[in-house]
């Protein structure tokens, strides 16, 4: 049985990737520090004698005290509510925690794979985006503690040697166990659609995003981190068909049967006015796209937020 250690792990993405590598027979070891993630995403399998949790701030020293075959690095706050309330820690877990986790790989022989973030992509001047893109960010902005912690961690990993490794770019992902007070636009919309209060809209809500449902990601994230056709790759994962925000809206007002009217309120600085993958490396590569569409994955975080 092999052994996964994923840092992160008690997060929205990181406590899906738990469940289904519990599923598909590995070992998996959680390390987080729950300043964003909570353990109640993990509950459920807390239990599973193949799993183990331990509560471990990433920049600080590991200490895992069984051989890990595989690391998974998602440990990082992931929203702007998030990153802006702790930018020094995200910082950190982009730095001195990457650091710590290819040290590790490197002692176990184990290949890492870091989620890395369309964000570091800034607002870019290249539609849709590919992976050779350099990207267009704020170094000092209200956004860089994330967009530059992202771009840093990217350059130490690809430079770091004897580790094998793969880098995933994520781009907006969604479904249940997102926290809905991150601020983020889905379950921002989903919670004032579901309790008929205003839906805040960014600016004129004509910027675009692409949403990939969570069970699409973590397909991709596997078969990036487990085919050696990814080793030191730098791959998008995203879903390629992006829309406005004024279209999800629609979409979640129509799907809740809401009676919620719309506001606007003022763009955040440095927030992208359009963000799209190119996943053509993503199809070669891994051959992976995404498959659950918007209404069906839409229809299930809706789901879950009403619950």
């Amino acid at each position: 049985m092999k052994t996964c250690l994923v840092a992160g792990g008690s997060g929205f993405i990181g406590s899906w990737l738990c469940k289904d590598l519990l599923k598909k027979g590995y070992r998996v070891i959680c390390a987080d520090n729950n300043i964003t993630g909570h353990k109640s995403n993990i509950s459920n399998i807390l239990s599973n004698s193949n799993f183990s949790y331990i509560e471990q701030d990433v920049s600080q020293p590991m200490k895992i005290s069984e051989h890990v075959d595989y690391v998974f690095h998602l440990a990082s706050p992931a929203s702007p509510v998030h990153y802006q309330k702790y930018p020094v820690e995200t910082l950190l877990a982009n730095s001195l925690g990457t650091l710590n986790l290819l040290n590790l790989a490197k002692e176990n022989k184990s290949k890492l794979l870091y989620a890395s973030s369309s964000e570091v992509y800034g607002d870019p001047k290249e539609h849709p985006q590919t992976e050779t893109y350099w990207g267009n960010v704020n170094p000092n902005g209200p956004r860089a503690c994330y967009d530059e912690g992202k771009r840093f961690s990217e350059a130490l990993v690809s430079s770091f040697p004897g580790v094998t490794w793969t880098i995933v770019r994520i781009f907006n992902t969604y479904g249940p166990y997102m926290n809905k007070n991150d601020g983020r636009a889905v379950p921002n919309f989903v919670n004032q659609a579901i309790n008929n209060s205003p839906i805040t809209v960014y600016g004129d809500g004509n910027q675009t995003r692409s949403f990939c449902y969570v069970s699409d990601m973590i397909e991709g994230i596997e078969r990036a981190m487990f085919s050696a056709k990814s080793d030191q790759e730098v791959i998008n994962l995203g879903n390629p068909n992006d829309i406005t925000m004024l279209q999800l809206t629609k979409i979640i007002i129509d799907l809740t049967g809401s009676k919620s009217k719309i506001i606007f309120k003022q763009m955040p600085t440095d927030d992208p006015s359009r963000r799209r993958p190119d996943i053509s490396k993503a199809k070669i590569i891994l051959g992976w796209e995404p498959r659950v569409n918007i209404e069906d994955g839409m229809r299930a975080t809706i789901d879950y937020f009403r619950a």
